[in-house]
Order: structure tokens, then C-alpha cells, then sequence
């Protein structure tokens, strides 16, 4: 599940990703002079306005507008940007009636698709193919790609396959953060020897609850059998009763339904993602599976977050070593609708490393392209995030869950999942559940 769409079902989550959003946002300082070197072969829009439509809000629309403000000095082009918490049911509306915006940050390939069908989003531009072939692995092309066509350039992104442990408890029992499978699954069995719980968890998020468990599920159908089973799975021409998502799922019941390493399996269930790795400063559980955003939920709490402080994440290893550096995560894509010099403009700066490196300089924010130095992210976590999301060699998934059908993705699946782990529902009837679930259409 996304972010962003999860941060708008979660109650407490909003609340928590709001105020922690809010005290880190940068004020901008008194702007210096600009230096328009980097802008110096963008010609012939000065004085045009390019509208932007998004579901990006406040404080961050306002980060962006300080991000491009050099842009807009030096090519005299206007960025007119209009946020919306309705934005996937408002495009379609006006995509259909004639009041396309210039530019759409669309946050799901598949809404993506179905724009293209409208047959009004214009292919990318040369500017915008090159910056992405030059900055992007060919996994977050292809999700910009509809019918073989390219249209949207990555925006923003997000980061998924981390494990959040503490640093100082780590060190304090002589732990090594694993590197490989086989390693962390030996420190797990190493934390049992010791009488503590090595993974903790929760499955609890009000009417999302469920959703931690597909991103379990994600992340271990990529890295036992790469991208096309898994885009296959997204689809459903592999169904979830497949020998091969069921082997995937007793992998991860054989990691998050072990009572040796979690203590009460149908615990979980009921415990909420946002309470889960609470425990992990003071060493009440050691390991959690979760997204980059959950530093915030536990600094929120009074944790630093640091290589050496209360919490920091690693990388989840791989499984399959025919898998290279499997990634589950989400983010942004941005198309034009409108097919002017200008607008090509403005979608070549936004795929360029220039506007992503000044934005990642102003606060809380990732991009998976890879000419942005490392140097220039200042959160811990980010840089984490970015080192694997820009690596050329990753094998990059968008949540599978967000991509499937919502009676599925956004249901049937999370109730599953939770009778999985709270009912001890077999895999075999959490699986046929779900697939009878699946749309005729």
C-alpha cells in the first residue's frame, strides 16, 4: 500500500505524519541571487504559465514551489501548481471535460493507463526520454511505459524494503546488521537463543488493517522470483493460489508467523503497524519490516534516528540471488497533457537531476534518480533509501496492492491476510478467498 494513500486511511498515522511533517519542514531562507548556469538551454518561454494538478498538499507543495524558484527566475516560465486530496477521482473528470491541467503527478501506473486510453496525454519528449534513460533504471521506465509507449518520468519516490532496528541495542548484545538472508535469519535464531523477540509487527490501521502484511507478501514475491512473476501476480495472470505465491507466502509465515522469533503470532494482527517497532529503542523487539516513513512514527516518540542513535534501518537481503537488489516501493510519474514548448520545458527540468537535487536539499524527500549525489540528501534515512531506489542494478516493484483492483488490493486482501495471522487461516484458503475475490472484468 502507498504512502500517501495509506496515510489518508490511518487515522492516527495522519495525525503522526502530519505534526512530524510539520515541524520538519524547512522555512525557506532570504533567496540568494540565482545562478542560471543550469538553466541556461531552456529558450523561448518566458512569460508562459504551466499549470501543474497533484495530489501532493501543504507543507510539501510549498517546498516544491521553493525547489523550481531558480527555474522560474531564470526562464522567465510561471509553474502554477493545485494540490488535491480528490486528485484521482478530479483528473478523470477533467481530463474527460476539457480541463486537462498541463501536467499531472500521478501516483499509480494504473491511473496512468487508463489517462493514456483518453487518448490526451502527450509522449514524453525527447529532453524528458533522455534525462530518464541517462538517471533511471529500466524498472521505473517501464512503469511510465503504456502499450510500449513512453509518457511519464519518475517524480518522487519511496522506499519500502527496510528493516528498522536499534543501533544502540545492536551494539550493546554484539549484534552485526545482516547483509543476506541466511545472516539475518541466523541473528533471529541468535536473538531467540537470548530470550528476545527478533521481529516484531502489526497488522492494525482501522479499515486498512491488513496492509503490512501484503507488503510481507511484496516484497518476498520479488526476491524469490523477480519482476515478471511479479507483474504477472499484479495482473493476475499468476493467480494467488500459484504454487509459486504460495511458496513466496509460506516464506514469509516461516519469517513473521515464527513464535520463536515473534513471540505471539496472532498478536500481530491486533497490534497496530504504528505501535509494532515501538519496543525496538529499549529492545522490547529487535527487527521490524517496514517503509522509510516509519522513522518518523518512532521519532515522533523522542527516538533518533542515526547510524548510532535509538533506531536506523538496513536493507531487507534478497532470497534469490538471480534477483538483483529487489526493491518494493512506490512514487510519482508525471505526463503532459498538453503539447507545447513550454510544457516540454517544464517536464525535462522535473526529470532532470538538477530540480530533483534541489529538492531532496530542503527536507524530507527521495527520488530514485541516480545523478543526484548522496551528499545532498541530509536525512539518514533518505540517503538509505536513495542508495538502493537510484541503483541501475535494482530490480524495482511499485506496491503490488496499490496496482491490483481495489475489491482486491484494498480488501480482500487485508482481511485475508489478517484472518492469516490472527485466525491461522491456511494459505491455501486465504488464497482461493482472494482470488474469488478478483474482478470478472
Amino acid at each position: 500500500m502507498s504512502i500517501r494513500r495509506k496515510s489518508l486511511l490511518t487515522g492516527a498515522g495522519v495525525a503522526v505524519l502530519s505534526l512530524v511533517a510539520t515541524m520538519v519542514t524547512t522555512i525557506a531562507p532570504a533567496h540568494a541571487a540565482a545562478n542560471c548556469d543550469p538553466y541556461s538551454s531552456y529558450k523561448g518561454i518566458k512569460g508562459k504559465t504551466v499549470t501543474v494538478f497533484t495530489s501532493i498538499l501543504e507543507p510539501e507543495l510549498t517546498t516544491l514551489k521553493t525547489a523550481w524558484k531558480d527555474f522560474e527566475t531564470c526562464t522567465g516560465v510561471k509553474i502554477k501548481i493545485e494540490g488535491s486530496n480528490q486528485f484521482e477521482a478530479l483528473l478523470p473528470v477533467r481530463v474527460k471535460g476539457g480541463n486537462a491541467p498541463d501536467i499531472a503527478i500521478i501516483p499509480q501506473p494504473g491511473l496512468l493507463a487508463k489517462m493514456v486510453a483518453t487518448k490526451k496525454v502527450i509522449p514524453a519528449s525527447a529532453g524528458v526520454i533522455a534525462n530518464v534513460n541517462k538517471y533511471w533504471s529500466k524498472s521505473w521506465k517501464d512503469l511510465g511505459t503504456v502499450n510500449g509507449k513512453f509518457y511519464a518520468a519518475p517524480f518522487g519516490s519511496n522506499m519500502k524494503s527496510l528493516v528498522w532496528y536499534s543501533p544502540k541495542q545492536f551494539k550493546k548484545n554484539g549484534y552485526t546488521v545482516p547483509t543476506t538472508w541466511a545472516d539475518m535469519t541466523a541473528l533471529a535464531d541468535k536473538m531467540a537463543g537470548n530470550g528476545q523477540i527478533a521481529f516484531c509487527g502489526g497488522l492494525g490501521s482501522g479499515g486498512a488493517t491488513g496492509w503490512p502484511g501484503t507488503d510481507w507478501v511484496e516484497q518476498m514475491v520479488l526476491r524469490e522470483y523477480g519482476s515478471k512473476v511479479y507483474a504477472d501476480w499484479v495482473s493476475h495472470k499468476v493467480k494467488f493460489s500459484d504454487p509459486k505465491i504460495q511458496a513466496a507466502m509460506a516464506k514469509v509465515a516461516a519469517w513473521m508467523q515464527n513464535p520463536k522469533w515473534v513471540g505471539d503470532v496472532k498478536g500481530i494482527a491486533t497490534t497496530t503497524f504504528q505501535d509494532a517497532g515501538k519496543g525496538i529503542p529499549t529492545g522490547k523487539c529487535n527487527m521490524l519490516q517496514q517503509a522509510s516513513f516509519y522513522g518518523n512514527i518512532l521519532a515522533a516518540d523522542g527516538a533518533t534516528i542515526a547510524a548510532d542513535g535509538d533506531v536506523f534501518a538496513f536493507y531487507l537481503p534478497g532470497t534469490n540471488p538471480a534477483v538483483t537488489v529487489p526493491v518494493v516501493g512506490g512514487g510519482e510519474f508525471m505526463t503532459g497533457f498538453r503539447n507545447a514548448p513550454e510544457v516540454a520545458a517544464v517536464l525535462t527540468y522535473f526529470s532532470s537531476a538538477t530540480f530533483a537535487t534541489s529538492r531532496v536539499q530542503l527536507d524530507h524527500w527521495v527520488s530514485a534518480n541516480s545523478g543526484v549525489p548522496l551528499s545532498a540528501y541530509k536525512d539518514p534515512i533518505d540517503r538509505l533509501s536513495a542508495q538502493y531506489l537510484s541503483n541501475p542494478k535494482s530490480t524495482f516493484a511499485f506496491d503490488a496492492s496499490d496496482l491490483m483492483p481495489a475489491a482486491v488490493g484494498a480488501g480482500k486482501e487485508w482481511t485475508e491476510f489478517t484472518a492469516w495471522f490472527g485466525e491461522g487461516k491456511s494459505i491455501a484458503d486465504v488464497t482461493k478467498a482472494i482470488d474469488a475475490a478478483w474482478p470478472a472484468s
